[in-house]
């Protein structure tokens, strides 16, 4: 693959080169990759069969859950088989046109996870805080029409990226130091100015996730208020029982993103590799785990789990 630094050349094909530095560890890398694709594919995707075929869970925690968990699937599967293709193959290059694809579902599809457990916390605020009038608030069209915003808002503010990416020439260099593509790592390899490209990722970030943990987080205070208040002591556990799953995925979800925001901004003197694996980290965790805590932590969710799997075949 030839690498050209002139301006006359504008790169259709890039290599992905994987985990930086640690080429030569790519096969021992691509096994705890592979281990939690296949947690997080068929996790979710018996979380989805079975909150879909049990009528007793088409409630609207579930329903925003059955979300989260396609949602997870579509993450985890825009970007752990490329990354395994890498590790396996040395299968690096991609088109240009693959690469903006790829990038626009890994975007589209975090800002819509966090979208989804922005909805989940408003979801348990009215459960919370109005239990009475819960199924009167969030109805079957309700839900249709807030999943349909969440999407709507994801993919309405990624589609720009592409033609943002699409007036770039790339011709500094045609290799990608990362395991997929992401907006700025092929921003940064083109010759052009790239500062609105900057702006309004940062706009992105701004508007939509980091707007989510703020009313995510103020949802959470309202919901403390309420519970605190209630005198009966079995009355409170519950109510915060209710919330633990929905607690931890939050923290398994934007934990690392922060995490690795602040080490991307801050921590210049940090290795490539640790960068690079610290921005899988945040794309793997979530979907591996989020069916493993709501299976473990919600009885209703457990209970079915156990009835597919462990049911004697007649």
């Amino acid at each position: 693959m030839t690498i050209a630094n002139h301006t006359g050349v504008s790169h259709t094909v890039f290599r992905l080169l994987g985990i930086p530095g640690l080429e030569d560890q790519h096969m021992w890398i691509s096994i705890p990759f592979c281990i939690s694709y296949v947690i997080a594919l068929l996790g979710n995707s018996l979380l989805i069969f079975i909150i879909l075929t049990t009528r007793s869970l088409h409630e609207p925690m579930y329903l925003f859950l059955c979300m989260l968990a396609g949602a997870d699937v579509v993450l985890s599967t825009s970007t752990v088989p490329q990354a395994l293709a890498i590790f396996w193959f040395h299968a690096g290059e991609i088109s240009l046109d693959r690469c903006i694809t790829q990038l626009f579902f890994i975007h589209s599809t975090f800002i819509s996870e966090s979208g989804i457990l922005l909805v989940m916390a408003f979801d348990r605020y009215v459960a919370i805080c109005y239990p009475l009038r819960y199924t009167a608030i969030l109805t079957r069209g309700l839900i249709g029409k807030i999943g349909v915003i969440v999407f709507l808002r994801s993919y309405g503010t990624i589609v720009p990226i592409i033609f943002l990416l699409k007036r770039l020439t790339f011709c500094k260099s045609n290799i990608l130091l990362n395991t997929g593509c992401k907006h700025i790592v092929l921003a940064r390899v083109s010759c052009n100015d790239i500062q609105i490209n900057i702006w309004y990722g940062f706009f992105v970030l701004m508007s939509t996730v980091v707007l989510d943990i703020v009313l995510v987080f103020v949802s959470y205070v309202l919901i403390l208020h309420a519970v605190f208040r209630n005198p009966s002591r079995d009355a409170r556990h519950k109510a915060l029982s209710t919330c633990g799953s929905h607690v931890c995925v939050i923290i398994l979800f934007y934990g690392p993103g922060i995490f690795t925001t602040l080490t991307q901004r801050f921590g210049h003197h940090i290795a490539p590799h640790i960068h690079v694996l610290l921005a899988n980290v945040c794309i793997l965790a979530p979907p591996m785990l989020n069916p493993i805590i709501y299976g473990v932590k919600t009885k209703q969710i457990r209970d079915q789990v156990v009835h597919v799997l462990f049911t004697k075949q007649k």
